[in-house]
């Protein structure tokens, strides 16, 4: 088998590449809709529906954490019968538990969405739908209450994706109590990216507006916070010995993965996004072919990430 073959099947392989892709989007969602909670508070003057990243997060966040879910449904070995993980609970299962959380956060974020393009929302419904205006009208009285407890849940399902994996107790580099702080800024990474990207290049939000400014703003100490838990999470492992320093080093020390991780992850998906919007000039910053650029990179970073962690995790079994 080539190198390439050995890397992506191997006997201590249970999750593949496809469960990277859920936890890439459900991540997106969740980083997508605490970044446009942000904005709606604390950034944007009138109205929100008119902003062009919120327009963004209203399209990322559902599409995110609904495909998500579809790509894990239709990989299940019995995909007809997801529905009954989705009515019958079990408080043991980690995954269980992610069910009920993705139920909650898709049923508060449609609302939350459907609260702040209202009118355009009903402008496409039409009169025969103006039972769903009153209902969004009145809920308007609830708006803060609701908007918190959505970037609650935002929070905890961008954490979650790093439960799920560190419920794998059998492999030391996922039962790793610094996953779901990684993954939760991770999220926070590509929820900005993805933002910027369809924010500016899609629905036209000028790339002088406050909320484009501020996101940017956001990008670098996320990354750079995200590099410090990345140095916290492997030194935490080496420094364990056993079989989570063997974990550490087969991931990081060598081969297929340590390439995986050294040039994709830390060098074309953090490294680099940082040092060209470090060394460029302000004006080359708002260049819609360098925002294309930069988001991507970052967007494929997180990616890599999600894929490294995934698979590099289940090489080393205790």
């Amino acid at each position: 088998m080539s190198t390439w073959e050995t890397a992506f099947h191997f006997d201590s392989l249970v999750w593949d590449w496809i469960i990277a892709i859920y936890l890439f989007l459900a991540g997106m969602s969740a980083g997508s809709a605490l970044i446009a909670i942000y904005l709606k508070r604390k950034v944007i003057e009138g109205d929100p529906a008119q902003n062009g990243i919120m327009k963004a997060m209203a399209w990322l966040a559902p599409f995110g954490i609904i495909v998500g879910l579809l790509i894990l449904v239709f990989h299940l070995t019995k995909p007809l019968e997801f529905w009954k993980i989705m009515i019958y609970y079990n408080p043991s299962s980690v995954m269980s538990m992610g069910v009920i959380l993705f139920q909650v956060y898709m049923a508060v974020l449609f609302v939350w969405i459907g609260m702040i393009f209202r009118k355009p929302i009903m402008d496409v419904l039409g009169s025969k739908f103006d039972f769903v205006e009153t209902i969004l009208l009145k809920l308007e009285k609830i708006e803060n209450g609701l908007e918190l407890f959505l970037g609650f849940l935002a929070i905890v399902l961008a954490a979650y994706t790093g439960f799920l994996l560190s419920a794998l107790k059998t492999y030391p580099m996922l039962n790793n109590p610094v996953l779901p702080i990684l993954f939760l800024f991770s999220s926070l990474s590509s929820g900005a990216a993805a933002s910027l990207l369809f924010g500016i290049l899609v629905f036209k939000e000028d790339s002088h507006s406050p909320s484009v400014k501020w996101v940017h703003s956001f990008e670098r100490p996320v990354v750079l916070f995200e590099l410090f838990v990345i140095v916290t999470f492997f030194t935490g492992l080496i420094f364990s010995g056993g079989q989570n320093e063997v974990a550490a080093w087969s991931a990081i020390g060598g081969g297929f993965w340590s390439s995986w991780f050294w040039y994709g992850v830390i060098g074309i998906g953090m490294l680099l996004p940082l040092a060209l919007n470090y060394f460029s000039p302000g004006e080359v910053k708002l260049n819609h072919g360098f925002i294309l650029v930069v988001t991507t990179l970052s967007l494929i970073g997180v990616l890599m990430l999600r894929t490294f962690v995934l698979y590099a995790g289940q090489m080393t079994v205790v």
